[in-house]
Parts: structure tokens; sequence; C-alpha cells
């Protein structure tokens, strides 16, 4: 059965560069033809994609971003992390992974001084 998990600081300071992880069990984050996605959901607002990364490392990323982020996979230990950058009060979010058909159930980041 494959699940996502999600983990991260729930609280950050702005300008932080703070750290997503979405821990993957019952499938190899380098499976055949697995894209690995971010997305977002600020309070109020609709879910947003962030970003998604192939088997093989190649990246995507929205064009809307407003602070750097950057995705990218730790095969050993089945993870996807996230990494925000510069972070504002407008990053505040719950933040989720997803993979087709699979979502996991998200991390509230909250970016506040």
């Amino acid at each position: 059965q494959v699940q996502l998990q999600e983990s991260g600081p729930s609280l950050v300071k702005p300008s932080q560069t703070p750290s997503l992880a979405c821990t993957v069990s019952g499938v190899s984050i380098t499976t055949n033809g697995a894209y690995w996605n971010w997305f977002r959901q600020p309070p109020g607002k609709g879910l947003e994609w962030m970003a998604s990364i192939s088997r093989d490392g190649r990246t995507d990323y929205s064009p809307s971003l407003k602070s750097p982020t950057s995705i990218s996979r730790d095969t050993a230990k089945n993870q996807v992390p996230l990494h925000l950058s510069s972070v504002t009060p407008e990053d505040t979010a719950v933040y989720y992974c997803y993979k087709w058909l699979y979502w996991g159930q998200g991390t509230q980041v909250t970016v506040s001084s």
C-alpha cells in the first residue's frame, strides 16, 4: 500500500529556509513512470501545484512561485524533500505531497515573526 507522509517545521520566521520531507512507503521513488509532486493550499485559497520531480530527477516548477523553491530526491531515505527559501507570510499553507492517485495528509507551515 502506497503511503505519503509529509513532515517539516510548523512555524518558521520570515526569510528562513525551511525544508519539508515527503516520506514514501509502499513504492520506491525511483519506480518507473513515477512523478512526485508538491502542492500547497494557503488559508482560504485553492490548491496550488508547486513542483514535481521524475524518477530520474527531472524537475518542473510552477512559474507563479514567488519564493525560491527546490524539489529533490533522497533515494536512501525514499523521500522527496521540498526546500523553501526566503519565505514570507504568503508561504503560509498546508503543504501536500502527491503521486498519481495518492495524497499525503498534509503538513501545516506557518510563516510568522
